[in-house]
């Protein structure tokens, strides 16, 4: 197994060789596939990747979905089901790409990852396990010989993923809850998020999912905050794809961007200016963002 951690734009990959042949968990964000066929190039070579597994079909974890099925055009791709028909009918909008003001290239898939289900990666016995809360539809896959975990966005080293149902006003902090005890029940001795540094050892994997407890009961007592790190996740996402960027052109995407544009109507009484004007200097104030005159910045 190797695992490449990739940042924040990009999902971390993990590849997966054994007697059944090479499979690739997530395939990271559409402008870095140059990088994930080189990376899998180098792996590889010259031997075929033969499965592509998504553990959920946010654009940073399968907008490399499509380069690879072009370089490798007998690789099978498969998807957690919820989504199965949107991806057949290519529904940007059930999708969320359009929502998020994010790119995806259509890819096709062949079937889906049921939970319950068991699948044999690297020539060992992996479980599918549902994992709802940060996507209603994703899934974990868990190594019980070894107790490795493959977590996505469910569980990182210092928190999870934004729970996005909850910008939709559909309830879902439970589900990261229950999420939270599915992996404690597992209780895997390595984890390997979908971003972040894989972490090791049952003393880090009970601190991470306390930290992670901690985070939702915040979030819970003030969802208001959950919603506020969400609009700036959002706005960080984008400006790790362009890194350098005039205002302007930021605020005008910002601005038809349909997810900000319903958060804001939902939850603001400033105009949208102003409004994206205080995320931003949050954003800089956190070290997140750099603002010039005229430009704002990746930091």
């Amino acid at each position: 197994m190797q695992v490449w951690e990739r940042g924040w734009l990009s999902a971390n990959n993990i590849l997966l060789d054994g007697p059944e042949g090479a499979t690739l968990i997530d395939s990271g964000y559409c402008t870095h596939a140059p990088q994930t066929l080189a990376l899998l190039d180098d792996a590889l070579r010259g031997r075929p990747l033969g499965r592509l597994l998504n553990t959920h079909l946010h654009s940073d974890h399968c907008g490399g979905n499509a380069a690879l099925q072009q370089q490798y055009p007998d690789m099978q791709t498969w998807i957690p089901p919820g989504h199965a028909n949107a991806v057949t009918a290519w529904d940007e909008a059930t999708l969320t790409y359009r929502a998020t003001g994010q790119d995806c290239p259509r890819f096709r898939h062949d079937g889906v990852l049921v939970p319950g289900t068991s699948w044999t990666l690297g020539g060992l016995p992996w479980d599918i396990h549902a994992a709802p809360g940060h996507d209603p539809h994703a899934v974990l896959l868990f190594q019980p010989t070894h107790g490795v975990l493959i977590s996505g966005d469910a569980l990182w080293e210092n928190g999870f993923g934004v729970v996005f149902p909850e910008l939709d006003g559909a309830e879902a902090f439970h589900e990261v809850g229950q999420t939270l005890d599915v992996i404690a029940q597992l209780a895997p001795v390595c984890v390997i998020p979908g971003h972040g540094r894989p972490f090791s050892g049952a003393q880090a994997v009970t601190a991470a999912l306390t930290r992670a407890r901690s985070r939702l009961q915040q979030f819970i007592d003030h969802p208001d905050k959950h919603l506020r790190y969400a609009w700036k996740v959002l706005l960080k996402f984008k400006l790790l794809e362009w890194q350098r960027v005039p205002e302007n052109t930021f605020l005008d995407w910002a601005k038809q961007t349909p997810y900000l544009m319903q958060q804001h109507q939902r939850h603001s009484t400033q105009d949208m200016d102003t409004w994206l004007g205080e995320l931003l200097q949050e954003l800089a104030a956190s070290g997140a963002a750099r603002l010039e005159p005229g430009w704002i910045l990746d930091a």
